[in-house]
């Protein structure tokens, strides 16, 4: 329960208002229903003639407060006898009852109002993770992902915080409640005897510990559980995502099976969760049954030898009570193996909640609005894991208004470098600078703002075209998105679309062509008018009139702008300011086209395998 209010503490506390309205109805709940269950007695003592003593009213502070309880029970069975002697039996057991109806309709009023005030809190928890969960997702860097597989992260988004919600959210009443209702029981029950309830409390531990016995293992078999749903949503995801090659390679069989025996361990270790989640109540009611017997049998012996604090009348009501008291502490118990099933998934999503972002800005990080002279890469290492240098020793000067290229065997670090300058990643060494000033001292907002991407997978949401190339470009108007999508060759495959711009491109932009998919990438660059543009693979997958199309888009999207253009097809590149060969991380050779054919080494060998 401690690691509980630890790790959901910070939630509660955006909640608190509602958090003290239900602990005042719960306490006025369980205060009418120990007065609900009083007034049984007179009927039981007066009513049926169990006891004949004749009461006198008593003043009441008569004892002080330590003789409060039994100058309320004197008074009670004074008013009830009054009633007999003045109306009868039957008109007393009339008013008796109408007291019991209404102690019960206050009661349960409260009870209602009690739960009903933590709605808010439950919808509002579960909506707090989604959104902290979502935040901090969009804000690790790209690296966190590449370790993470993207059905893990899924599940926890989705099935572990449903879990969350069905296993913590919904014991939170249990939780709040019952210790209230057993702190009242027990006071009363202090009031009534405290000889008999401090022998009571003696039996209690012995319950608590079989219950929790049972609970001790139930977060170890509830994470083993969800760890192998996460392998089930992994393996969906890839399935959905490989769909193609899967029918291609006939594999559907060999793909049935992983899932199934997959899905054969989740069902087995939910199975054991829930077989130990289900024997919580039966054992607490065998438990708590033999308190009640243990109880009993005390009580009863104290009566018989004439050594009990209360008569036979009140030992009834003591039980009754401390029957009642059982309820919500099986109800606590319960709560208990929810909330050890819940903190399974809590623990899961907090290792995304957890995880540290290596990006970090500085303290007073300085604003920048424009490319003014040059981007210096100056003897750049980069690790993604220290030892395993990807880029050794890069230097690079680029000059506001040039357009470089590089070039080199895939794995040669080319999509890695790039990924440096809007600071995806961190480098390991050197630096890498904008007019002069360290990127890791500007703002990575107002850097990402100077740079326009284009990549070789032109990846669109599943929206409208219009909110495709508007992306990220607040307030941007119908003239502004078709005059981009004009620039970008864009515009008339658009309009020959069923509802022109507002046509919905699909899931990944599945509804679009190869071609146009990267047309409407190159709008969405030209909308943001960068003055930094990094085109990685922009062209190598597309069919040759999609190429001379994007070609053409790019060059127009190109003047005026700093441009880093990553190319395998030469030809694509060829018109470069400066062409930087790289080969293994290293930088290799460099100069224009012509001068690095002139140089006859490992550009000249890769032009000439593509004009072979």
């Amino acid at each position: 329960m401690r690691d509980f209010f630890q790790q959901m503490g910070k939630y509660f506390a955006r909640y608190k208002q509602y958090i003290v309205g239900t602990l005042a109805l719960n306490v006025l709940a369980a205060v009418f229903n120990v007065f609900s269950f009083s007034v049984l007695l007179p009927i039981l003592q007066i009513l049926f003639k169990v006891d004949t003593e004749h009461y006198a009213f008593m003043a009441w502070g008569t004892g002080g407060w330590d003789n409060l309880v039994e100058v309320a029970k004197n008074n009670g069975y004074y008013y009830s006898q009054l009633l007999v002697d003045t109306y009868g039996p039957a008109t007393t057991l009339l008013v008796l009852g109408l007291i019991l109806a209404l102690l019960t309709l206050l009661k349960t009023a409260t009870y209602f109002g009690g739960s009903a005030c933590l709605m808010p809190l439950r919808t509002g928890i579960v909506r707090d993770i989604r959104v902290d969960i979502y935040k901090k997702i969009l804000s690790l860097p790209l690296s966190f992902f590449s370790e993470e597989r993207k059905g893990d992260i899924l599940a926890r988004v989705s099935t572990d915080v449903s879990e969350i919600d069905s296993s913590i959210t919904s014991s939170l009443d249990m939780v709040i409640k019952n210790p209230i209702f057993i702190l009242v029981y027990v006071g009363t029950m202090f009031a009534m005897s405290w000889q008999l309830t401090l022998f009571t409390l003696l039996v209690v531990p012995l319950m608590a510990g079989g219950i929790g016995r049972i609970g001790k293992k139930l977060k170890a078999k509830s994470l083993y559980a969800q760890s192998k749903w996460s392998d089930g949503i992994s393996q969906i995801e890839e399935t959905l995502g490989g769909l193609r090659i899967i029918k291609a390679f006939i594999a559907e069989k060999k793909m049935e099976d992983r899932f199934r025996a997959v899905n054969n361990e989740y069902r087995n270790a939910s199975m054991r969760v829930a077989i130990r989640q289900s024997s919580a109540h039966p054992v607490s009611e065998f438990l708590g049954t033999c308190m009640i017997v243990i109880v009993l049998w005390f009580g009863g012996y104290l009566i018989f030898s004439g050594k009990s604090p209360i008569d036979a009348s009140g030992f009834i009501y003591y039980l009754v009570i401390l029957y009642t008291t059982l309820q919500p502490i099986k109800d606590l118990s319960k709560a208990g193996y929810s909330i050890q099933k819940g903190m399974a998934s809590l623990e899961r999503i907090n290792k995304i909640l957890a995880a540290e972002n290596t990006i970090k800005e500085i303290a007073d990080p300085k604003e920048v609005t424009s490319l003014n002279n040059a981007i210096e890469i100056s003897h750049v290492n980069f690790a993604y894991t220290p030892g395993r240098d990807i880029l050794k020793d890069i230097s690079i000067t680029i000059k506001k208004g040039q357009t470089i290229a590089l070039v080199g065997q895939s794995g040669s670090g080319k999509s890695t470098l790039v990924d440096l300058i809007p600071r995806y990643h961190d480098v390991s060494g050197g630096a890498i600078k904008i007019d002069g000033e360290d990127v890791r001292n500007l703002s990575i907002h107002s850097l990402r703002g100077l740079i326009g991407n284009v990549n070789q997978e032109a990846i669109l949401f599943n929206d409208t075209i219009f909110n495709n190339i508007a992306f990220g470009v607040e307030d941007a108007t119908q003239e502004q998105v078709e005059a981009a999508a004009k620039i970008a060759n864009a515009h008339d495959f658009i309009m020959e679309l069923e509802n022109g711009y507002q046509t919905n491109v699909g899931d990944r932009g599945g509804r679009l062509s190869g071609g146009q998919r990267q047309r409407i990438s190159i709008a969405r660059a030209i909308l943001k008018n960068p003055p930094i543009l990094i085109l990685d693979e922009a062209t190598s997958a597309l069919d040759t009139e999609s190429e001379r199309l994007v070609q053409d888009a790019l060059e127009r999207l190109m003047k005026s702008r700093t441009t880093i253009a990553i190319a395998h097809r030469l030809s694509t590149i060829r018109h470069a300011d400066k062409i930087y060969v790289l080969h293994d991380g290293k930088i290799v050779e460099c100069g224009t086209h012509e001068e690095l054919i002139a140089q006859d080494g490992y550009y000249k060998k890769l032009n000439d395998m593509q004009a072979l």
